[in-house]
């Protein structure tokens, strides 16, 4: 869509979701940076539970880098993955403390550089924790972004530039978080469309691919439990004899 729409469809999405922001409880941009880590394949509520104690242990990039990854397991189980994770956690603060002095930069090559540190990830981390325009894509964004229409492809590196390229830097970061906040609570896999405040300007809609769609969103309907007649049978079993002990 021209960048005109795209600007008046994202105003319209950041009003269905006034006030938009990361939902990753962090204190500085070490936090944000081993919380999002954690988030992969978790949620945000569970990473939440398990951040307090383990940023108590491991306040900054120099503890963690001394960790071991048997410590480190028992404390991030329960996000899953926990073993991955927490080689990736360790291998990063190492090389943190080794090339920046255990301070967590703010330029997107020089986080893309640490172990484990994607695209996405650095983009978090630059716009919540160091006041850098950065526009995250996670699945979130990339499958809202895609049915709308504001942006196409599956690379998530395209969909970050033509989405930067439409909107103002100023508001990379919280487009990201609002688009985030309406695929969790919106446009999930099968969308609830009639709640959806975009829904004339939504191309996935528009073109019929949610007939089914539809029709799961009226789930909040009631429906008569129908029972299914059993079908005739052929011919009836022959009755046996109970047999005299």
């Amino acid at each position: 869509k021209p960048p005109g729409d795209v600007r008046r469809i994202v105003d319209a999405i950041e009003t269905q979701h006034p006030g938009a922001d990361t939902e990753l409880r962090h204190r500085n941009a070490f936090e944000l940076l081993v919380a999002t880590i954690l988030s992969a394949q978790s949620t945000d509520q569970r990473v939440n539970l398990v951040s307090p104690t383990l940023f108590k242990r491991y306040p900054d990039a120099r503890t963690l880098a001394l960790a071991t990854t048997r410590d480190l397991e028992r404390q991030i189980r329960s996000t899953g993955f926990f073993r991955a994770k927490s080689r990736a956690l360790v291998g990063m603060a190492q090389a943190l403390v080794q090339r920046h002095g255990g301070a967590v930069p703010s330029d997107i090559d020089a986080l893309t550089a640490l172990p484990s540190v994607g695209r996405k990830t650095a983009n978090v981390v630059l716009g919540h924790a160091h006041g850098v325009p950065a526009l995250a894509v996670d699945r979130h964004v990339l499958r809202v972004s895609k049915r709308i229409g504001i942006a196409e492809s599956d690379d998530p590196a395209v969909v970050e530039r033509q989405l930067c390229g439409a909107l103002p830097s100023e508001r990379w970061t919280r487009t990201s978080d609002t688009l985030i906040l309406h695929g969790r609570r919106i446009c999930r896999p099968t969308p609830l469309c009639s709640q959806c405040s975009v829904l004339d300007d939504c191309a996935y809609f528009q073109t019929g691919a949610t007939t089914d769609d539809r029709r799961s969103d009226r789930r909040t309907v009631a429906r008569p439990l129908v029972r299914r007649a059993r079908a005739p049978r052929d011919r009836a079993r022959p009755r046996t004899k109970s047999r005299r002990r």
